[in-house]
């Protein structure tokens, strides 16, 4: 995904951050002078780890480590899975110090739940506006970003994979999962638009190797 990017002429630069166990982010590589769109790959020690507030909290050292090596003041976030409650963690603790979110891309979130852990394939129901009418703890904690989200800031891109095998679900995430991001952001971003993957590439890993996904993403940030 981040080479399609290179490929598209967005950047030069891709960056790894990795972050430790206890918080410590490890950079590998460096931002170059002129190239405006550079890419920091993030990867977490402590993948296993199963608290979102964790993944918030890695996530905010992260963007912290790129303000003070490079005195970044805008950036985007682009999450996959375990990501997207990374970054949504990160928002929640709405830390006005920290450089300003420009745009965020959300691919196969699970906000409010995941197959055959806390939902199952069609049960989740969710309202016009995007709210589900069973709520998950993890979601529940959320709830403050539809009064705390930074207004008409951020321009929030949501996409999500369908298999096209009657589950509605990516094969891990239901449809409904995905979408009831809407609840928490729409009112408050800049803009919310979702995109839905169909087909066999839609499965829920692959999603971060699908070139309708790509493309979508070099739209998205390109302007």
């Amino acid at each position: 995904m981040a080479h399609s990017l290179v490929n598209a002429g967005l950047t030069k630069t891709i960056v790894r951050a990795t972050v430790s166990t206890k918080g410590k982010v490890s950079l590998s590589g460096h931002f170059h002078e002129g190239d405006y769109h550079p890419i920091v790959e993030v990867g977490f020690a402590g993948n296993r780890n199963s608290s979102p507030q964790q993944w918030g909290r890695w996530a905010k050292a992260t963007v912290v480590k790129l303000q003070q090596t490079y005195h970044t003041k805008t950036f985007n976030m682009v999450g996959h899975s375990m990501g997207n409650m990374a970054i949504m963690y990160y928002l929640s603790a709405n830390d006005r110090r920290l450089p300003r979110l420009r745009k965020q891309v959300d691919i196969a979130g699970h906000f409010n739940g995941i197959l055959g852990v806390n939902d199952e394939p069609n049960r989740m129901k969710l309202t016009r506006e995007g709210k589900p009418e069973k709520m998950q703890p993890e979601y529940q904690n959320l709830l403050s970003l539809r009064r705390t989200m930074p207004k008409d800031q951020i321009a929030v891109l949501n996409i999500y994979g369908d298999k096209d095998d009657g589950s509605h679900s990516d094969g891990s995430v239901s449809n409904a999962s995905s979408k009831s991001l809407r609840y928490l952001v729409a009112d408050r971003a800049r803009s919310y638009q979702e995109r839905r993957i169909i087909g066999v590439r839609a499965q829920h890993s692959r999603l971060h190797d699908n070139v309708q996904v790509d493309r979508l993403l070099i739209r998205f940030l390109r302007h």
